[in-house]
C-alpha cells in the first residue's frame, strides 16, 4: 500500500471511529495504569479483553495515546 493511500485509510478510520466500544478520555485516564500493567505483563490481547474499549480510544485520541506511550515506556523501563 502506498504511503498516500495508507494515510488516507488512517484518516477515514479516525473519522468513522471504532467499530466496537470506546472509552471516554476520563474513563481512559481512570483505567490507563491498569491497562498498561496488563499490557506489559500479559500482552495487548489480554489487556484489551480485560479493559474493553481502551484500544479503540487510544487509536482515536492522540492525547491519550501519547499518555499511554509515555506510561508504557516508564513501566517497561522500571521492569
Amino acid at each position: 500500500m502506498s504511503t498516500e493511500r495508507h494515510a488516507r485509510s488512517d484518516v477515514f478510520r479516525r473519522l468513522l471511529g471504532p467499530a466496537g466500544p470506546e472509552l471516554t478520555c476520563d474513563q481512559c485516564f481512570e483505567d490507563l495504569d491498569r491497562y498498561v500493567e496488563l499490557e506489559v505483563r500479559h500482552g495487548a490481547t489480554r489487556a484489551d479483553e480485560l479493559v474493553p474499549g481502551m484500544r479503540a480510544h487510544l487509536e482515536g485520541c492522540q492525547a491519550c495515546n501519547e499518555e499511554h506511550d509515555s506510561l508504557r515506556a516508564l513501566v517497561q523501563h522500571d521492569a
